[in-house]
Order: structure tokens, then sequence, then C-alpha cells
């Protein structure tokens, strides 16, 4: 198992939270929540509204999101859903425990150092330069304030 953290169309109660419960796609097990550990931003880009976190450390907010267990078939899926790497690179990032229900309730977040798990992340450092100066966002929902609601791929 590998741990992954969503911070945009694959949390719960978002467009894509589908597949993350799609156990044909593979086994994710929601473990928690956390934050980014360094600054990121998160912009809404495209004319899809597709949030992306950019892989920029330092800038920006500590993203929150949500922290799952994932097997290989739901990585791999995850994988080709992000269009990794051409779109999005999966890379290991230092998330925050903020709430843990994991299995083994806080003691298995709290046996890392700080509360802090290393945790795949979809973010990307390839995307066009005018996207630094789009507003950073610490949370997304694709119904938020912004007004830019995500279009599903069956839609487009």
């Amino acid at each position: 198992m590998a741990r992954v953290f969503v911070y945009g169309t694959l949390k719960k109660g978002q467009p894509n939270y589908k597949h993350m419960i799609n156990t044909a796609k593979g086994l994710a097990k929601f473990q928690g929540r956390g934050r980014t550990v360094e600054k990121y931003p998160l912009v809404i880009a495209g004319k899809y509204n597709i949030p992306y976190m950019l892989n920029i450390p330092g800038t920006g907010h500590h993203i929150a999101g949500e922290i799952y267990s994932v097997d290989e078939q739901m990585l791999q899926f995850l994988d080709e859903f992000e269009c990794c790497p051409d779109m999005y690179q999966r890379t290991l990032m230092r998330i925050q425990v903020v709430e843990w229900e994991g299995k083994g309730g806080t003691g298995e977040a709290r046996a890392a150092a700080d509360g802090v798990l290393e945790c795949f992340v979809y973010s990307t450092a390839t995307y066009p330069p005018e996207w630094v100066g789009l507003p950073y966002y610490d949370s997304y929902d694709s119904s938020g304030k912004h007004g830019l609601s995500y279009v599903l791929r069956e839609s487009r």
C-alpha cells in the first residue's frame, strides 16, 4: 500500500471522488486530513477549471487535502487518471497530519516525526508561465467562491 495526498477533484464531496470509492479501479482507504508542510501555489486553470498544485516549494499556501492508503492497482489508475507524467508528476511530499482516522488511531500518525508523513502527490512542474500569476488557494472546492466549476471529462 502507498500513501497518496489528494487536494482537488478526488476529495470527498468533489466531482471525481467517485473514482476513489470504485473498487473496480483498486482500493483507496481514507486515512485522514492533512496539509502540505511546505507552501505551494494551488491554482485553478485552463478551460475546464482544473486544480493544479504547481511544484514551486515555498510559494503560495499550505495546501489542505486528504490522505489515502491505496493499493498498486489504484495507484496505476491514478497515474493514468492524472495523465502522469505529462500533465501531473507523482512526487513524494511531506504532509502534516491534521486529523487522523486511519487504522491504529493517532498512534500511526504520531509514529512519524511530529505527525508528518511522506505521501505521493500529483503536482505539476510543466505548466504555462502565466499560471504563476493566477490566484492561489489553500483549499480546493469545485463549488467555491471562485466561481470556477470543474468540468467533468465526460462533459468536455
